[in-house]
Order: C-alpha cells, then structure tokens, then sequence
C-alpha cells in the first residue's frame, strides 16, 4: 500500500489517477498506433488560461462542465456567481474540485445526471470530445442534457482530424495503465456530426493552438437569448 506522498500508484488506479494526486506529469496518452500525445497536467491545476477565459466568458448558468477534472474551470465560474457543476469519473478530480470550494459528481456524463434537459450550458473542454471513443453518441448525449435554448461549447483539436481509437495513460518509464476508447475530433468533423444531430455551429474561435466551437440545437440557433 502506499501513500499519496511517494509517487506510486494504487491497487486500481491508473497513471491518470496518480497525475490527478500529484497535481503534475508527466502522463501521456498513448493511442493504439504508437504515437504519445502528453497531458497537459498542470495546466488542468492552474488558474483558467487565457484561452480558457474564452470559453469562460461565453457561459451562460447553468452549467455542465463534462469530464470537469481538478474542477479549475467549475471554480472560476462559481468565483463569478455562475452556477456550475463538474462531473467527472476520477475520484481524486472530484475531490479536489471540492476541496477548491466547487461542487462535482463522481459519474459519468452517460449515467442519470441532476437536471437533464436543463442546463444552459454544457462544457467539452481539454479534449473531452473523445470520452467514451464516440463523440456522435457523446454530443447526442450532451443534447440530452442541455436546455432547449442551451449552448453546448466544445474544445476540437485544431488538427483536421477524425479519429476514433484505443489508448492507454502512460507515465514517463513507459508504464502503462490500462485500455480505454478515446476519439480525437477536429472542427471539420464536429461541423459533419452536430449537422447530422440536428445542431447549428453559432460560434467558433481560437486562441494560440486551441480552437473552439458553441453548438446549439437548428431550431433555437436564430432564437434571441
């Protein structure tokens, strides 16, 4: 057994769950054809960047933020007096969204979630378009979720890029947690997909390498907010 202190991971816990306790890296994500893409770990624990405070300020309350992390986006929301629950399927995340005085649900975005339909806003950030390796039934899903008026804003990879594949969480000695679906989505795609379930692209944007998208359903996209 061994203690958060030491570096090594639990019975059970993978090497995202260890970067989640350490608060740093390096962790990659290794995808099923060799390549390694590492996890920008510490950015999930720092203050929101400036292109988060993009995505930030087009938030309306309620809002959903979907595979939420160390819950740095939740906080800086409730700091501002908007509404905001994290959800994300780490134990430690939650935890320490909470710890930061936010408020998160140990679950997945795919399990029955408080207020379906009724959230003004719902967040897929730091590439949380791939959870679940099927963003088709991930945005289907977040529709769901949404309000009829609701926005959903969706960070893609600013490659154009359709991938759906396996991929493992990998730490620096190339130890490997275990397999899970994963799908890297670039803004070309997410355009075809939101088309053929119904939603209208109302927004897109970058800022540095990262790129942006706001989603919202065809017959409310010409509706005033």
């Amino acid at each position: 057994m061994t203690t958060d202190e030491d570096g090594s991971p639990r019975a059970g816990e993978d090497f995202y769950a260890l970067a989640l306790r350490n608060g740093h890296g390096p962790v990659y994500l290794r995808l099923a054809d060799g390549r390694r893409i590492r996890m920008p770990v510490h950015c999930w624990y720092a203050q929101p960047a400036l292109a988060d405070e993009s995505v930030l300020a087009r938030c309306v309350g309620p809002v959903l933020d979907v595979g939420s992390g160390p819950g740095r986006l939740c906080s800086a929301l409730l700091g501002r007096g908007v509404f905001a629950l994290g959800v994300d399927v780490a134990p430690r995340a939650v935890a320490h969204t909470i710890a930061l005085g936010g408020i998160a649900l140990c679950r997945s975005v795919f399990d029955r979630l408080p207020a379906e339909g009724g959230w003004q806003t719902v967040l897929l950030i730091d590439g949380n378009i791939g959870i679940g390796g099927d963003p088709r039934a991930l945005l289907g899903r977040c529709v769901q979720l949404t309000a009829p008026t609701g926005l959903l804003l969706v960070e893609v990879d600013p490659d154009d890029v359709e991938e759906r594949c396996t991929a493992r969480f990998e730490d620096i000695h190339g130890h490997e947690g275990p397999p899970f679906p994963w799908a890297r989505l670039g803004a070309p795609a997410l355009h075809r997909i939101a088309e053929g379930l119904a939603l209208s692209v109302t927004d897109q944007w970058k800022h540095g390498h990262r790129r942006f998208l706001a989603l919202s359903r065809q017959d409310s996209a010409s509706e005033p907010r």
